[in-house]
């Protein structure tokens, strides 16, 4: 699922790296719709979960209007696939399209807000199908706090879950980007009954990403590499450290 964050959000960010273009009709425009697609190692889910652990393919759509309303649409083929009640993954891979949109807006010298809906809509994986909310406040020198609330319940989660997460980035020299993210949960421990695992955590850190990013040449294209400080998930597990590299390119 991809962590959205406006300066995307919308994230990953993700989990993912995503560079953006815009193509936009003339000056008169009021909106802009950009494009973005990547080859990934591998899709390292807010930290820990590895939903592809080949090569992921991974883009989408976005589009923005001048007064602050933005939607959009992203995608990426998973190496697993979950069939309930049998409770078990199968060898049919799976698929994720997340489509979300909200509103984005400034105030005071520099800050901005954006708040918003994700809406996950799965091939292949039963019971994943949930809805989030999401919110997120940047800050003058490329800051940004926010969180993402589950408002169903699910195989991935509670109704209630929060994904909290914090980060940073720069420019290192001419071209070389820099960002530090952060994530931390706090769960829900009234378990439903299609959750994939108890909970015994009330709340843990989640990862810590450096993510270093550099274009090449003039294509248009970014090239990038990400190490996790991996945390634990909602029952305690400890998670080993994992590396992601990939190329995206924004239109």
């Amino acid at each position: 699922m991809k962590s959205l964050k406006l300066n995307l959000t919308a994230a990953a960010v993700a989990a993912t790296v995503a560079v953006g273009g815009s193509f936009a009709a003339p000056e008169t425009a009021q909106a802009e719709v950009s494009y973005n697609v990547g080859i990934h190692s591998k899709y390292l889910l807010r930290g820990i979960f590895e939903e592809n652990t080949n090569t992921a393919i991974q883009g989408g759509v976005d589009w923005a209007h001048k007064d602050g309303w933005y939607a959009g649409w992203w995608f990426s083929n998973l190496s697993y696939s979950y069939e309930a009640p049998a409770d078990t993954k199968t060898d049919t891979n799976g698929f994720e399209n997340d489509f979300y949109g909200g509103y984005a807006g400034t105030f005071g010298k520099g800050f901005g807000w954006d708040v918003g809906l994700i809406q996950y809509i799965y091939i292949n994986v039963d019971d994943s199908d949930l809805l989030e909310a999401t919110g997120t406040i940047t800050f003058p020198g490329d800051f940004y706090v926010g969180a993402q609330y589950l408002l169903t319940d699910g195989w991935w989660g509670n109704s209630g879950d929060i994904y909290w997460k914090a980060g940073w980035s720069t420019t290192v020299g001419s071209d070389i980007g820099l960002a530090l993210d952060y994530g931390y949960y706090t769960y829900d421990d009234s378990d439903n009954s299609e959750l994939g695992s108890a909970t015994t955590s009330t709340s843990g850190f989640r990862h810590f990403n450096v993510t270093a990013s550099k274009p090449i040449g003039k294509t248009g294209a970014e090239a990038y590499i990400q190490y996790t400080f991996a945390g634990e998930d909602r029952t305690g597990t400890e998670y080993n450290d994992s590396m992601v590299a990939g190329v995206t390119y924004g239109f």
